[in-house]
């Protein structure tokens, strides 16, 4: 039986040991969705909204919470994030896709920091977008791909249609 790698042996929690593992090249890529009438996405998409630059806010934001997980999160290991990017794309009328990617070589895996730079982008738009609309939905935040360490992963994903 495979157990948590974040419990001791009666069962207390603790931050994995992560002194005797080799260094790897890790990365990880998370998504999050931003769906809102079409006129608030109308304004993000042509920069109007009231409080200024929605995306480049986001993108500023993710990239910060990201270096920042291990204050967040109880047992995720301090890293030194090498490449933090946050990418926007539009689906449609009301919705706006949020992918944070992360890389760096370590000893420990970097999903957590994908999935809150994705989180916190996501959340920084829903903020901004407020005033116009408490109607925002932020949804489907999920790891997509994460390589190095024990195994990779890769989400299946469904074809556009």
């Amino acid at each position: 039986m495979t157990r948590l790698t974040h419990l001791d042996k009666t069962g207390a929690a603790n931050m994995v040991d992560v002194s005797e593992k080799a260094v790897t090249a890790r990365t990880a890529r998370a998504e999050g969705r931003v769906v809102t009438a079409p006129e608030t996405m109308a304004l993000i998409r042509k920069g109007d909204a009231k409080k200024g630059d929605v995306l480049g806010t986001a993108r500023l934001a993710g990239i910060m919470a990201a270096k920042r997980t291990h204050e967040l999160i109880p047992f995720c290991h301090p890293l030194a994030l090498e490449r933090c990017e946050i990418r926007t794309e539009f689906e449609g009328r009301r919705m706006l896709r949020v992918e944070c990617e992360v890389a760096l070589a370590g000893k420990t895996g970097v999903e957590m920091e994908a999935l809150v730079g994705a989180s916190t982008a996501a959340l920084t738009i829903y903020d901004m977008c407020k005033a116009l609309s408490h109607d925002i939905v932020i949804e489907s935040t999920r790891l997509l791909r994460k390589t190095g360490g024990k195994r990779d992963f890769q989400r299946a994903t469904r074809k556009k249609t």
